[in-house]
């Protein structure tokens, strides 16, 4: 029995709860960005152990699920004297695990640059992270821009596991509401609109950016 009906302030709270969504979303793709480019860094490196220490790190965070990894920020972190509270668990876990998919992404980009840019560099006694701030990496930006709008995609989908350690964003309110309303159709139909919604834009641009760059492709491949 429904305790009330599913009409428009259950529906505004949804809307509003999908802020946080956002919000949690955009700190992903900010910290995990700019983590991602020191992995991609120690990736390319030439010293060994740091190369090691990115690859380690890649393989740990997506070979691992999300939502294991927010427990262990969540729950495991009181064994060492520590009691995040939801958000920081939940924004720390998403950042960590986003920079070792941005991580790959940036080294697949910046490996594209022709070995020539570097040896360029190198001419002009330009060191490594010099020449990676002001050859490599702006060449690199407009093949990493695709895939990374991609990837965002994944990271707002995602985000819906936070509701799991108490998080109050577009997955756990809907789950409230349906506890009152007993209305899971209606409830979580309009989440996953909701979904859509912030989704199916980032999808578009991903592949127009996707599009453009193989037209921009096609027209040094002729002019060559």
């Amino acid at each position: 029995m429904n305790l009330r009906e599913f009409g428009l302030n259950e529906f505004g709270f949804l809307i509003l709860s999908a802020r946080w969504t956002i919000l949690l979303s955009l700190i992903a793709f900010a910290g995990g960005g700019i983590l991602g480019v020191v992995i991609a860094s120690l990736r390319i490196s030439a010293s060994k152990p740091l190369r090691m220490i990115a690859a380690g790190y890649i393989r740990f965070f997506q070979s691992t699920p999300i939502l294991i990894q927010l427990f262990m920020a969540y729950y495991g972190t009181a064994f060492i004297g520590l009691s995040p509270d939801p958000w920081t668990a939940a924004a720390i876990t998403f950042s960590l695990n986003s920079a070792a998919f941005f991580g790959d992404i940036f080294r697949g980009s910046i490996e594209a640059i022709p070995n020539g840019q570097w040896e360029a560099a190198k001419a002009l006694s330009l060191r490594f992270i010099p020449t990676l701030r002001l050859v490599i990496f702006p060449q690199a930006l407009k093949l990493m821009l695709p895939p990374t709008v991609g990837f965002m995609v994944q990271i707002v989908k995602t985000t819906s596991v936070a509701s799991l350690i108490g998080l109050t964003e577009l997955a756990r309110t809907a789950t409230m509401i349906n506890t009152v309303t007993f209305e899971p159709m209606l409830v979580f139909g309009t989440v996953a609109l909701v979904y859509f919604a912030l989704c199916w834009p980032l999808s578009l641009l991903a592949r127009h950016l996707e599009k453009r760059l193989e037209v921009e492709g096609r027209g040094r491949a002729a002019l060559a």
